[in-house]
C-alpha cells in the first residue's frame, strides 16, 4: 500500500482524503464483495506533488504499470493486445463530488488496429466502432479541450444522413465513417493524429486529470461551494464494462430513496444500449428504473440486494452508477447522495425512526443552508395560468425569471434568469450558479442539470420535451419565447409557465409562524423533531435583531429567546426626523430640552411595545447611532436649494440655517466620525432622554403585571473612559425611574481598539455585543456598501476571499478579535454575558464559529432565527470545544 497507487482491494470508504470519493468507496463495494471492475486508484498526493511541480511524480508511472498487470491477469486480457484488448476508463475523483471536475474517458486503449480485434473479440463490429468513436471524442474533449460541438455537430450530421433519431440507431458503416470524421477533428485542432500507443492514452489521460483540479470550471464550483482549494483529486482507472454491447445491455443510475422528496422506494433512470455518461447527459430519454423489472428481472433483483447492501453499509441515501453487459450486473459507483433541503430532512428523520442512525446524527445531516431553502416561497398555484409544458421535476423551488440560452448569457445578465438549455454539461456550470433556476428539454433526475441543481440548491426542471429550441427561440405548444421573456418554473411538480406567477409562503415559514402543524407532514414533522433536538442540545441562545413589536413577536414566534439588538435610530425616521433636526440645529439649552422634550413620549411608547412582545426574555437597546447625515439634508442638495434662493433674491430661510449646520457637521467619511458614543457625548441629553424612556417603559410594564428585561447597550466604544462617562449619567436617571426593573448597561464591540482593550472595557460593561459589520469594515479597511460592487467580484476571482467576509466571519481577521476580546473580557470580569448582533449571527458558518469562541447567543433578523437555532444545535452536537476562556 505504500506509493502513490492502490488496488481497490486495498482501500475503503474512510480514505477519502487519500483516494478522493470515487476511489474510496470503489474500495469499499469491492470489499463487500459487490461486482465491481478490478481497478486501482492514483491517489490526491501525487495530484498535489503534480501541480506543486508541474511534472508527474517520479515513479507513478511504473507504479501504475505494477497496478496494471495485476488488473490484466484478473480480466485475462492484456492493455494494448491488438487481438483481445484489455480496455480502461479514467475518472476524476476528489474528496467532495464536483461537477465541474475532469469527465471521464472510456474505452482507452482501442487504436486503429483494435478496434478489429474489439469487434472479432465481441462479433459486433458496431459496438467496436461506437466504442472507438465515443473515446476520440471524450479523449479530445477532455485531453486536448477540443470544443464538443465540433464532435456533436459531426454527430448529428451522421444521424441526418442516416435518417436516425438517436445514436443507437447509427449503423455500423456510418460509425466508421464518424471515426474518420472525428481523426479529422481531432487533428485539426491538435496538429496530430489520435494517438494510437494506449500507454500513451493512459499517461496523457491521468495528466489531465490532474491538471483538471485548477480547471475554471472545477475552481468556480469549489468556491461555490466553499470547498478547499488545495485538497487535489484522486484518478480511478477501472477496466471497461460495456452498456452498449445490445438490448440486453445498459447503464443507469439508481438512487436508495427519492432525492427529491425522501421517499422511500425505486428510484432512477436506465438507458438500454448505453454507454457511461449517457444516462446522466440528457441526450437520450431514459425509462424509469422500475423498467428494468421487465427489460431484465434477474439484474433488476440482484441491483435490489445491492442497494439495500449499500443503504445499510453507508447509513445513509446512495446514489449508485451501474452497467449491464450482456445481462451481468457491474457496480461503477457508490456515494452518499446529494438530495433536495426537503430531502435531507426527511430521510435524516426516516433513519431514526428505522434505528439506523440516532438523533444526534440527523441533526449532524441537516444544515442551515438547506433549511433557509425551504422557508423560500414557491408559486400560488390558485393564481399560476395553464402551463407552457410538465416536465421533470429535479430540484424543488419556485423561479422566475428572463430566458437565457446559454451560460455567458446567464453570467452577464444583471437581473434574474432562467437558463434553458437542451442539455447542461460541465461547461455550463458558471451560468447554473448565476441563473435562479434551470430549463432543459432532455434528461431526467439523474442529469448533470438535476444533479447539479440539486447540490446548489437550485431550481431545476428537466426532460420538457415538448420543448423546441433555436439558436435564441423556445417553441413550445405553437408559442414561440425569446431571449429577455419572463418564464417561471416549478422544481416540485415539473410546471413551466409562461411569464412571472405570484410566489406564496413556504409551508415551513408557515408552520414557524404557527398557522401549520407537523402532523401528518412528514417534512414539517422533520423539521420539528429536529428542531427540538436542536433546541434541546444548543449551548447559544438565539436573538433577534428587531425594532419594533411586530417584528420582535415574529421572531418570537420563531423561537427568539430574546431581543440581542433594537436599533434605535430606526425609530427617528419619517415624522419624527424633524424632531432630530430642531435637536441638532439647537442654539442653546433650551431648545435642546424642547426637543427632547417631544422625543421622550414617544420612545417611551416604541419600548413599551417591545417589552411586551418580548415579556420575560432580555431586550438589549442600543442607544442611537446614526452617521448625522442621515439626519440631515445632503450638503449638496441644500447648497443647491439656498443657491437658487439667493439667485431669486429670496431668503432662504430655514434652509440656510440647515446649510450652516450641515457646513459645520459635514465630515469626509461620516461611518467613522460623528457617531454611536460620540454623539451622545457630543449632544447632552440625547442618551439621557434614551435611558429614561427605557426605564419609564419598563416601569409602565411592570405595573400592568408585565415582566420585561430590558438592557442598554452602548455603541462604538472605543476607549473604556468613553463607557464611564455615559454609564455614569445613565445610572443616574435610572435611580430617577420608581418602579423600573433592574437594567443592565453594557456595550458594543465593533471597534478593534475596543477589542485589544477589552480586559479594561469589562471594568464598566456587564456585557459585550458584537457588531460584526462595522468591526470587519475596520478590520479591513473598507465600507461595505463601497466595496461590494467595486473589487469584491475580482478578489473572490483571485481567491483572497472564498467568501465575502460580511456574509461568513472573518475568523483570522475580525474573528481573532472576537477571540482576543472574550477572553480579556471574561478574565477582567468572569460572568460577563456576551453575544453577537451583527448579520454574521444569523449565517451558519459563522453560528459554529461563534459556538467555538465561547459566546452566549447569537442574534439575527427573524426570518434568520430558525437556521440559527439549527446551527447552534449542530455546532454543540459536533462536540466542538468552547475556548478555554469560558
Amino acid at each position: 500500500m505504500a506509493g502513490y497507487v492502490y488496488d481497490f482491494i486495498e482501500g475503503n470508504k474512510d480514505l477519502k482524503d487519500l483516494l478522493g470519493g470515487k476511489g474510496a468507496n470503489l474500495a469499499e463495494m469491492t470489499r463487500m464483495g459487490l461486482p465491481v471492475p478490478p481497478g486501482f486508484t492514483i491517489t490526491t498526493d501525487a495530484c498535489r506533488e503534480y501541480l506543486r511541480t508541474g511534472t508527474v511524480p517520479d515513479g507513478l508511472f511504473a507504479d501504475v504499470e505494477d497496478h496494471l498487470r495485476l488488473m490484466q491477469t484478473r480480466m485475462g486480457r492484456t492493455f494494448g493486445d491488438p487481438d483481445d484488448p484489455l480496455l480502461l476508463s479514467v475518472r476524476s475523483g476528489a474528496k467532495f463530488s464536483m461537477p465541474g471536475m475532469m469527465e471521464t474517458i472510456l474505452d482507452i486503449g482501442l487504436n486503429d488496429t483494435s478496434v478489429a480485434g474489439l469487434a472479432r473479440q465481441s462479433a459486433d463490429e458496431r459496438f467496436a466502432w461506437d466504442s472507438y468513436r465515443r473515446l476520440i471524442q471524450m479523449f479530445g474533449r477532455t485531453v486536448f479541450d477540443i470544443p464538443g460541438e465540433d464532435f456533436e455537430s459531426e454527430l448529428a450530421q451522421a444521424r441526418v444522413s442516416a435518417g436516425v433519431p438517436t445514436d443507437a440507431e447509427l449503423g455500423q458503416g456510418q460509425l466508421y465513417d464518424l471515426v474518420e470524421a472525428y481523426k479529422k477533428v481531432f487533428h485539426a485542432h491538435t496538429g496530430r493524429d489520435f494517438p494510437q500507443a494506449p500507454h500513451e492514452q493512459l499517461f496523457l489521460a491521468i495528466t489531465a486529470v490532474f491538471r483538471s483540479w485548477n480547471a475554471e470550471r472545477a475552481v468556480l464550483y469549489r468556491r461555490q461551494e466553499r470547498i478547499p482549494q488545495d485538497l487535489g483529486t484522486a484518478v480511478n482507472v477501472m477496466a471497461m464494462v460495456f452498456g452498449n454491447r445490445g438490448t440486453d445491455s445498459g447503464t443507469g443510475v439508481a438512487f436508495t430513496r427519492d432525492p427529491a422528496t425522501g421517499r422511500r422506494g425505486v428510484y432512477g433512470d436506465y438507458l438500454r444500449n448505453a454507454q457511461g455518461e449517457d444516462v446522466v447527459a440528457g441526450i437520450r430519454n431514459t425509462v424509469g428504473l422500475a423498467e428494468l423489472a421487465t427489460i431484465d428481472p434477474a439484474s433488476y433483483r440482484r441491483l435490489l440486494s445491492i442497494m439495500e447492501r449499500l443503504e445499510g453499509r453507508y447509513r445513509d441515501l446512495c446514489d449508485i452508477e451501474f452497467t449491464i453487459e450482456n445481462g451481468k450486473l457491474w457496480m461503477l459507483q457508490t456515494r452518499v447522495g446529494k438530495r433536495t433541503p426537503a430531502a435531507a430532512f426527511v430521510i435524516a428523520a426516516q433513519l431514526v425512526d428505522e434505528g439506523t442512525i440516532t438523533l444526534d446524527e440527523a441533526l449532524r445531516r441537516v444544515t442551515g443552508e438547506q433549511l433557509a431553502q425551504l422557508m423560500f416561497p414557491s408559486f400560488d398555484q390558485d393564481a399560476a395560468p395553464a402551463p407552457l409544458t410538465i416536465g421533470v421535476p429535479a430540484s424543488p423551488g419556485a423561479a422566475v425569471g428572463a430566458i437565457v440560452f446559454d451560460s455567458a448569457a446567464a453570467t452577464a445578465a444583471t437581473g434574474p434568469v432562467i437558463l434553458v438549455r437542451r442539455e447542461t454539461n460541465p461547461d455550463d456550470l458558471p451560468g447554473m450558479i448565476a441563473a435562479q433556476g434551470i430549463l432543459t428539454a432532455r434528461g431526467g433526475k439523474t442529469s448533470h442539470a438535476a444533479v447539479v441543481a440539486r447540490g446548489m440548491g437550485k431550481t431545476c426542471v428537466c426532460g420538457a420535451e415538448e420543448l423546441e429550441l433555436g439558436d435564441d427561440t423556445l417553441t413550445v405548444g405553437g408559442r414561440t419565447l425569446r431571449a429577455g421573456d419572463v418564464i417561471s418554473i416549478d422544481g416540485t411538480n415539473g410546471r413551466v409557465y409562461p411569464g412571472s406567477v405570484p410566489v406564496r409562503p413556504s409551508e415551513v415559514v408557515r408552520y414557524f409562524e404557527g398557522e401549520l402543524t407537523a402532523y401528518g407532514d412528514p417534512l414539517l414533522a422533520a423539521v420539528e423533531r429536529l428542531m427540538i433536538h436542536a433546541d434541546h442540545n444548543a449551548r447559544l441562545g438565539v436573538h433577534a435583531n428587531a425594532d419594533n413589536g411586530a417584528d420582535a413577536a415574529r421572531a418570537r414566534r420563531f423561537g427568539a429567546t430574546g431581543v440581542g439588538l433594537c436599533r434605535t435610530e430606526h425609530m427617528f425616521l419619517g415624522d419624527r426626523r424633524t424632531l432630530v433636526e430642531r435637536l441638532i440645529l439647537a442654539s442653546g439649552d433650551a431648545e435642546r430640552e424642547e426637543a427632547l422634550a417631544a422625543l421622550l413620549p414617544l420612545q417611551r411608547a416604541d419600548f413599551e411595545q417591545l417589552f411586551a412582545a418580548m415579556d420575560g426574555l432580555p431586550v438589549t437597546v442600543r442607544l442611537i447611532d446614526p452617521p448625522l447625515h442621515e439626519f440631515l439634508p445632503p450638503l449638496e442638495e441644500l447648497t443647491a436649494r439656498v443657491a437658487r434662493a439667493e439667485a431669486l433674491g429670496e431668503d432662504p430661510g430655514h434652509d440656510g440655517v440647515l446649510l450652516a449646520a450641515v457646513r459645520r457637521m459635514h465630515e469626509q467619511n461620516p461611518m467613522l466620525g460623528l457617531r454611536g458614543v460620540r454623539l451622545g457625548l457630543v449632544i447632552p441629553g440625547l442618551f439621557a432622554m434614551q435611558v429614561r424612556a427605557i426605564a419609564e417603559a419598563a416601569a409602565a410594564r411592570v405595573a400592568a403585571g408585565g415582566d420585561p428585561r430590558p438592557e442598554i447597550m452602548v455603541p462604538l466604544v472605543g476607549a473604556v473612559q468613553e463607557l464611564q462617562a455615559v454609564r455614569a449619567e445613565a445610572q443616574a436617571v435610572l435611580a430617577e425611574v420608581a418602579g423600573a426593573p433592574p437594567i443592565r448597561i453594557g456595550t458594543m464591540i465593533e471597534v478593534p481598539r475596543a477589542a485589544l482593550t477589552a480586559g479594561q472595557i469589562a471594568g464598566a460593561a456587564e456585557f459585550f455585543s458584537f457588531g460584526t459589520n462595522d468591526l470587519t469594515q475596520m478590520t479591513w479597511g473598507f465600507s461595505r456598501d463601497d466595496v461590494e460592487g467595486a473589487f469584491f467580484g475580482r478578489y473572490l476571482g483571485l481567491g483572497v476571499f472564498a467568501v465575502s467576509p460580511f456574509e461568513t466571519i472573518d475568523a483570522d481577521g475580525a474573528g481573532e478579535l472576537v477571540r482576543i476580546a472574550v477572553e480579556r473580557g471574561r478574565a477582567a470580569r468572569p460572568e460577563l454575558t456576551v453575544g453577537v448582533c451583527g448579520e454574521h449571527g444569523g449565517d451558519p458558518a459563522s453560528v459554529r464559529f461563534f459556538h467555538t469562541a465561547g459566546l452566549d447567543y447569537v442574534s439575527c433578523s427573524p426570518f434568520r432565527i430558525p437556521i440559527a437555532r439549527l446551527e447552534a444545535g449542530r455546532a454543540a452536537i459536533a462536540g466542538v470545544a468552547v475556548s478555554e476562556s469560558r
